[in-house]
């Protein structure tokens, strides 16, 4: 018998007599009710009152916002971001439906090339799995059509939303991501972001872009009536 092997018999055979002790069917069992847990009040509001919260929230973590009408308005968007900030139009993409399927031809100046996050981008476009209105945050998944890099490397973080994706809280964003994933079948990341990237560590000044975007843009797309 291995170390490893001795040592979890000695954990089971210690912990046998426990009356908080379940058996592996009672702990899977417990895991595919994915019980909500106590939903904070100020979260768990009637929709247009979710929403407006979500967006208190970002503009207090400097997360800036267009509101678009529909997604084939993106692209116009995207150039009118990069106009205001005087940044270049070759942008980075993710693969994804959601993002390369856009109208990028409603933006001809704009250089539009999906994959990867290079050290070079200054402009990652990507989508959302949810916005969680409790706390502001966008939640990000990874795979082969929404590359992790897209979300950190760049210096310009832009992302598209729908607003049926801003949920009350972080149960209700997993819940959206096993769905689209899939029962048992979760993604090899996902990525909790608050606001562009920052830090305090130097003489306790906030430092924009320390470890990531220093810009977080979200183009919201009102995707209900």
């Amino acid at each position: 018998m291995s170390t490893r092997d001795a040592l979890f018999e000695k954990i089971a055979k210690a912990s046998a007599a426990n009356p908080e002790r379940r058996d592996r069917d009672a702990v899977e069992a417990r895991m595919r009710e994915h019980r909500i847990n106590l939903m904070p009040a100020r979260a768990d509001k009637p929709e247009p009152e979710r929403l407006q919260l979500f967006l208190d929230k970002c503009a207090e973590l400097a997360i800036t916002i267009d509101r678009l009408g529909s997604a084939d308005d993106a692209p116009a968007a995207i150039a009118g971001y990069l106009k205001r900030h005087n940044l270049p139009g070759e942008i980075r993409i993710s693969p994804s439906a959601e993002i390369a399927g856009l109208p990028w031809d409603k933006a001809p100046l704009l250089s539009v090339t999906p994959g990867r996050a290079e050290i070079s981008d200054q402009v990652a476009v990507t989508p959302a799995a949810a916005g969680i209105a409790e706390t502001g945050t966008l939640v990000m998944t990874s795979g082969a059509d929404t590359p992790a890099t897209l979300n950190f490397v760049p210096d310009n973080h832009i992302v598209v939303l729908k607003r049926s994706q801003v949920v009350r809280a972080m149960e209700d964003a997993f819940a959206m991501v096993r769905e689209r994933f899939g029962e048992g079948s979760m993604p090899r990341t996902v990525n909790m972001i608050s606001g562009p990237s920052r830090t305090g560590d130097v003489e306790q000044k906030i430092v924009m872009g320390a470890h990531g975007p220093r810009r977080l843009h979200i183009l919201l797309i009102d995707d209900l009536d």
